[in-house]
């Protein structure tokens, strides 16, 4: 898909401007000189072309008392989708992913309390019947912020 200077201009604000206000789009749509709708279709549009993979907000869970850990299995390689299936079905589970290592199911658990993250835990290894689950929880924090400024050109 070939971005329009508008397009360009929409993906800067959302990335870094949204506004937080109870018409969002309509102030988007104000400060590019289009339409409400317009922005709304062409949002989709950058969603269903997988320019945009995701939308929504992105919030310092930390600071809201939740806690995240970093999770690693051995998994057989016959058994890879149905143990991904069962990690996906936890709200929990934050990403999700498979990675070519003897470890190869990688996934994080935000809960708000360790305890919670520690029976979620247990439970996945009472239903995959897979002991070897390393719980690698933060030491330092680190957190980057990427931004893809787009010019017009």
């Amino acid at each position: 898909m070939k971005l329009d200077p508008i397009d360009r201009k929409l993906l800067n604000l959302v990335q870094t401007k949204f506004p937080i206000v109870p018409e969002p789009y309509r102030e988007l749509a104000e400060k590019l000189n289009i339409t409400e709708q317009e922005v709304l279709s062409r949002l989709r549009c950058l969603m269903e072309t997988d320019i945009i993979r995701r939308f929504g907000g992105v919030f310092n869970s930390r600071s809201l008392g939740y806690k995240g850990t970093l999770c690693a299995m051995k998994v057989p390689p016959e058994r890879v989708d149905e143990i991904t299936a069962l990690i996906n079905n936890y709200v929990a589970i934050t990403h999700n992913y498979l990675r070519d290592h003897q470890y190869n199911i990688w996934f994080t658990v935000l809960t708000d309390s360790s305890e919670k993250t520690a029976d979620i835990l247990q439970e996945i290894i009472k239903k995959t019947g897979i002991n070897d689950l390393l719980n690698l929880p933060a030491e330092r924090f680190f957190k980057v912020l990427v931004n893809f400024e787009l010019d017009e050109g």
